[in-house]
């Protein structure tokens, strides 16, 4: 059994919602795409600061956490991947 307490299912949709708005894929060498992804990632790095802000002095009315997540998520929605992701080749690969 784990020490660790159990996280309720509105507390792992408002964390996997955070995680899904900061992981972005790398961006191609292009210096371009680098900016964007680093403007993407300020931007939803803010959006997702602003929801916690906003949740954590009212975190005792109900559903405020569920609506939190649903923020994140309608947040990463209209902020979508805007850049060429980074490709892996294998060496030797033509």
């Amino acid at each position: 059994m784990s020490d660790r307490p159990a996280l309720d299912a509105p507390v792992r949709e408002l964390l996997a919602a955070v995680v899904a708005a900061l992981d972005l894929p790398l961006p191609s060498i292009d210096r371009a795409d680098e900016r964007a992804h680093h403007h993407l990632l300020e931007a939803r790095a803010l959006d997702v600061r602003v929801v916690l802000d906003v949740l954590t002095p009212s975190s005792s009315y109900p559903g405020v956490v569920e609506n939190g997540a649903a923020d994140i998520r309608r947040r990463i929605a209209s902020t979508p991947i805007d850049y060429t992701p980074f490709v892996f080749r294998e060496e030797g690969a033509s």
